[in-house]
């Protein structure tokens, strides 16, 4: 037994080992979201689906910070890496405090907003925000520097502690279950520190980091925030308009069926950690870059054909096997979000491979059809259907106009070899 463990071990790589790692993060926090959508019914669980959709924004936001960071780390070396690692842990901290300090001032507004039983789950979550954006800053450069073992340990941390600490203080105390999502998710940010060195974060220390190479960062650091945005107005904003302009029985059974649908989509988003260094390395060295999209972009495409089809073929299925009988009303529209988003997660796999390479074409047509998603949302939401509808029609059109522009830039590339 042994040393058939060593021998598969030795057979399989880094980055597969990753791959697997991810796998199961994103099914233990499918988990997660699975079992408080069973315990708490649809009303109560669409209070802990804006905290979880909080927590998805948030996660885009730091990914800036976590991008940056990846990228640099392969491109900066000896002490220009260590300036620039120091500069970018100091700039997080102060945007996660800020950040958190927004939304503890603003928890009454907030609850106001999205129609939640307590301010207090917004208090509690902006107390943790300084952490992730830390987090992310440390993921980054496990990430550039491909120590895939050490990013699996960081996620494994943070899905764990929060299943755990989360579903515990549910069963043993009789606490308000938004409060208690709350702290679960507050405890799991420390834990997702780990492995964190403290001696990289050096606040006294000067910076050495030359004009050429600080405009080089900003510029990235900026383009990569824009897309960012991008990615929350997209993922995040029918949850939260549904939420608004929706009953809470009907919002919770929204956020069961946008779960579901987005398997596709947290898949994706594994490919896209694996495409960025390997891109920016590739592109460093002078070699070509297509192969790598193309790789990714066949994944993608497969996975989400089958993830529809499956959604189209056993909807009612899926729905009670996930989510119980409550939810069942849903099923009509499984497939119809799974086609929503599989196109977007094909679509962003082009986003990301052009943020690679420093191109910011894709990255504004994102931008603008993750604002035209939005509106039009916001005029057309008589039913969940028509929602749905909608958001079908602008990722549609998004990933035609992603394909015609990387076909055009190829034509163009090609000229002038």
């Amino acid at each position: 037994m042994i040393t058939i463990a060593n021998n598969l071990r030795k057979k399989i790589t880094p980055e597969q080992l990753f791959m697997i790692s991810v796998l199961a993060v994103n099914g233990g926090n499918y988990l997660y979201n699975l079992i408080l959508g069973r315990l708490l019914g649809p009303a109560q669980f669409a209070d802990a689906a804006v905290l979880i959709t909080f927590l998805l924004v948030l996660s885009f936001i730091a990914m800036t910070f976590q991008l940056v960071t990846a990228k640099f780390s392969v491109l900066f070396e000896n002490q220009l890496f260590k300036s620039f690692i120091s500069k970018i842990y100091k700039n997080a901290l102060a945007v996660g405090i800020a950040m958190g300090a927004i939304i503890i001032c603003f928890a009454a507004q907030l609850q106001h907003l999205f129609n939640t039983s307590t301010s207090s789950m917004f208090v509690i979550f902006g107390c943790g925000v300084p952490l992730y954006f830390l987090m992310s800053v440390n993921r980054g450069v496990f990430q550039g520097k491909k120590a895939f073992k050490a990013l699996s340990v960081t996620y494994q941390a943070e899905m764990l502690s929060r299943l755990l600490i989360t579903l515990g203080l549910l069963f043993l105390f009789n606490i308000q279950s938004s409060v208690v999502i709350a702290i679960g998710i507050l405890i799991s940010f420390g834990f997702g520190l780990l492995p964190f060195k403290f001696k990289t974060i050096a606040f006294n220390t000067k910076t050495l980091i030359d004009v050429s190479h600080a405009k080089q960062v900003k510029r990235f650091f900026i383009l990569t925030a824009f897309y960012e945005l991008t990615q929350i107005i997209i993922n995040n904003s029918d949850i939260l308009l549904v939420k608004h302009y929706f009953e809470s029985y009907e919002a919770g059974l929204y956020a069961s069926l946008a779960l579901i649908g987005r398997v596709v989509y947290f898949i994706a988003w594994m490919f896209v950690m694996l495409l960025l260094p390997t891109v920016v390395q590739l592109k460093k060295e002078g070699k070509e870059t297509a192969s790598i999209l193309f790789k990714y972009v066949g994944y993608i495409a497969i996975i989400s054909f089958a993830i529809v089809l499956a959604c189209l073929s056993f909807p009612e299925t899926i729905i009670n096997l996930l989510f119980g009988n409550s939810y069942i009303t849903m099923a009509p529209l499984l497939w119809k979000y799974a086609i929503a988003t599989s196109m977007f997660a094909i679509s962003n796999i082009f986003a990301y491979y052009y943020l690679s390479l420093d191109r910011y074409v894709p990255v504004i047509i994102s931008g603008v059809f993750g604002m035209l998603q939005m509106v039009l949302v916001v005029f057309y939401h008589e039913s969940l259907e028509q929602v749905v509808h909608m958001q079908i029609f602008a990722m549609i059109l998004l990933l035609i106009i992603q394909v015609v522009f990387f076909k055009l830039d190829q034509v163009k590339s090609n000229r002038k070899v």
